[in-house]
């Protein structure tokens, strides 16, 4: 396990490298502003070890486990944004779920599924026609991509918990998976809701005027998102709002591949995100890419 660690260890940039180096943690802790005094710093190491204490990430394979991630899926997307999800049982669930690798995490104090992505492999696009993104966009550019893709999908965090811990741990069992399977590219999607009080027109221009990949890494949307209303004056204002998950997406460093795609289904905008390991900023790396040993993240797959 170790020899086929460090193989895939040196794929990476020089950068990657230095911080896979390092020992595994992945509490929330770790995004506490720099320059706090000495004397917490005894307290903060306390903290976030409760922190990842109280919070586990592991993949699963039980129905019963995959039932109670559709079930928190149908709440966010079709109970609080709206969703218009064809949903029998009130559970969210499609042809790509038994494919898919499940991720979840669990609050260890009440037993609850708080957090939780699913992942499509290239190794399993044979049974599914393609990536579930196939269906938004025409992805021919992602078969040039130097490197083995995984796609992640319905990411959702329960409202209770959405203050950075959950999707601390999620990112960071993410980002053990990758090395564990070389995996270079990430690609999905990230929304943007119509109905939510965005500026949409405004955070759409900021992600055109900042954000867009390369032209030789464009996508296509197969439905072009509909008229929008002019974006609100100043550029401070328009971007003070904007969805967690899109946001996490851009502060990491990941692009997005073009115009978007409109979901009349979800009621919102697709944006098609591409996230290359090699072009993840130093202190993500620092936080995310490092080699596996928290005994609460460190269930197999």
């Amino acid at each position: 396990m170790l020899a086929q660690t460090a193989v895939k260890i040196k794929a990476f940039t020089p950068q990657i490298r230095q911080a896979l180096a390092k020992p595994f943690t992945a509490t929330a802790d770790r995004f506490r502003p720099q320059g706090e005094e000495a004397a917490s710093a005894k307290a903060m190491r306390a903290a976030g070890e409760k922190e990842t204490a109280r919070f586990t990430a592991w993949f699963s394979r039980s129905r019963r486990e995959i039932m109670r991630a559709q079930r928190l899926r149908y709440r966010v997307f079709s109970e609080e944004y709206g969703a218009n999800i064809k949903a029998p049982f009130g559970l969210d669930r499609d042809r790509f779920d038994k494919h898919c690798l499940h991720l979840m995490v669990r609050d260890n104090h009440t037993g609850e599924l708080v957090g939780y992505t699913r992942i499509l492999t290239q190794c399993r696009l044979e049974k599914t026609g393609g990536f579930y993104s196939a269906g938004e966009f025409e992805l021919g550019m992602v078969a040039q991509l130097n490197g083995r893709v995984a796609e992640i999908g319905r990411t959702c965090i329960h409202r209770d918990y959405r203050g950075g811990a959950v999707i601390t741990v999620l990112w960071a069992r993410l980002a053990q998976f990758m090395l564990e399977e070389n995996i270079q590219y990430l690609i999905g999607c990230a929304s943007l809701a119509l109905g939510e009080g965005y500026d949409v027109a405004g955070i759409t221009a900021q992600i055109r005027d900042s954000h867009f990949s390369a032209s030789h890494q464009r996508v296509t949307p197969k439905r072009p998102a509909p008229p929008l209303p002019a974006a609100a004056e100043g550029s401070e204002e328009r971007n003070k709002r904007m969805p967690p998950l899109l946001k996490a997406y851009l502060r990491m460093g990941a692009e997005i591949c073009g115009e978007p795609c409109w979901d009349p289904e979800f009621n919102c905008l697709d944006f098609f995100v591409l996230m290359a390991v090699d072009r993840l900023p130093a202190r993500y790396v620092q936080h995310f890419m490092q080699p596996r040993s928290t005994p609460a993240l460190s269930q197999a797959v």
